[in-house]
């Protein structure tokens, strides 16, 4: 048999008490392999060269260069998997935008364990579904968005969106090319508490419809989108009065997320039935798949990102394999997908 070879890791850090408590958690795992070690992003350039790690960990504020403006630097030259640490920034967006696969959020803690556990149970995690992305995938998702000419009919229907790793760049690009006539749209993109209603914010400045992070009560209405917080709750497709709603409630995490794609597409299922559209994006693991087949059980139609256009193809895959999705598009044709199917129900 063949032994599986670790994933080789260079992190870039500037604390040195970081720094050395990244060292020692993420090398007791066999699958890690800590290559290299950076203070600055010229330290980093010189040691990707050198060493030619799998995967990057990346602290957003750094000396002498912003990691943000290291990774705009970077990618085009040295593409590779980057997963960045950030504390409670909508810097992180801008550094997704830059390139980077997905982030952590840093927490607010001096206690060691705390910190310990972090590292092992987060950052680790997004090492690994790091070294499965497809880099190549990231410049097609943030360069080759095409704007058309659209317009939807329906204007009691529902669009429901699910999403993960890559999911940030890939929602922004569907939802760009929506106008204010599009019906209402629900969405669920795994994202840590605060960072949800940053990236909510960031949408809404750059799309031409509504977007805010959800509570209980709030309508779904055409020309806006409502984003499930990031947090202990799972957002549901509601119908109070003849009017579609959202409730966000406390629940256990399903398919290791709160909140979860599947919680919110089966209530859209049970809600909405035929007078809706799943959509399906990039993502690790099998969340939302479930969740989509239950859609599609119920007349709804379903769209899946192609595997050439995902960075981790993993959710959309899985929602496939059980045949949940009956469309399957390039991120770029899910917008005008999504308006062909809008216009005939």
């Amino acid at each position: 048999m063949y032994a599986i070879r670790a994933i080789r890791v260079l992190i870039v850090e500037d604390s040195a008490v970081f720094r050395e408590l990244l060292i020692q958690n993420l090398s007791r795992d066999p699958a890690i392999q800590i290559v290299a070690t950076a203070k600055d992003p010229y330290e980093a350039r010189d040691a990707i060269v050198k060493y030619k790690p799998d995967v990057m960990t990346l602290d957003v504020e750094l000396p002498r260069m912003s990691g943000i403006e290291f990774l705009r630097k970077l990618m085009p030259q040295y593409p590779l998997p980057v997963v960045v640490i950030s504390a409670l920034s909508d810097k992180v967006f801008d550094a997704l935008n830059a390139g980077a696969v997905d982030f952590v959020a840093k927490p607010a803690v001096t206690n060691r364990m705390q910190l310990e556990d972090f590292i092992r149970n987060e950052l680790l995690v997004k090492i690994k579904i790091a070294s499965t992305a497809k880099i190549g995938n990231i410049k097609k998702t943030v360069m080759n968005q095409q704007q058309q000419p659209l317009s939807a009919k329906g204007k009691n229907n529902i669009v429901a969106i699910g999403a993960s790793t890559g999911g940030t760049e890939a929602i922004l690009a569907v939802v760009k090319e929506f106008g204010t006539d599009i019906p209402g749209v629900v969405a669920t993109q795994h994202m840590p508490v605060g960072f949800t209603g940053m990236y909510a914010k960031r949408l809404n400045d750059q799309c031409r419809i509504q977007v805010k992070e959800a509570q209980t009560g709030d309508r779904v209405m055409p020309g806006r989108m409502l984003l499930a917080p990031g947090g202990d709750e799972h957002m549901h497709l509601v119908k109070v009065n003849g009017v579609y709603q959202v409730e966000c409630r406390k629940g256990p995490k399903v398919n290791g997320h709160c909140p979860s794609v599947d919680v919110l597409f089966e209530s859209v299922a049970k809600t909405a039935g035929a007078g809706a559209v799943g959509i399906i994006l990039t993502g690790m693991g099998g969340d939302g798949a479930k969740g989509l087949l239950a859609m599609r059980r119920a007349g709804a139609k379903t769209i899946g990102q192609d595997e050439s256009t995902c960075i981790v193809y993993g959710m959309p895959k899985v929602a496939y394999d059980l045949g949940a999705v009956q469309y399957q598009e390039k991120l770029t044709d899910i917008a005008g997908r999504t308006y062909a199917l809008l216009n005939k129900m």
